[in-house]
């Protein structure tokens, strides 16, 4: 059975939504002090955090597609 590059799309942005869920449903004390934080940083250390958290991604997908 073959998937369509939507599904795989799809299927990606849910299992991010359930992990990204899994802390504030777990422990959202310590959620709120991590998005409070966060809110906190400047423009260019939030970018950075992007870039990076993008490069991981790239990478794993590099790593398991290959």
């Amino acid at each position: 059975m073959s998937s369509s590059a939507f599904d795989l799309l799809v299927g990606a942005f849910a299992l991010m939504l359930v992990i990204e869920g899994l802390l504030p449903f777990f422990s959202p004390r310590v959620w709120r002090s991590v998005f409070e934080r966060a809110t906190r940083l400047s423009d260019s250390q939030l970018r950075f955090i992007g870039l990076s958290s993008m490069l991981a991604g790239l990478a794993t997908l590099y790593v398991f597609w290959n």
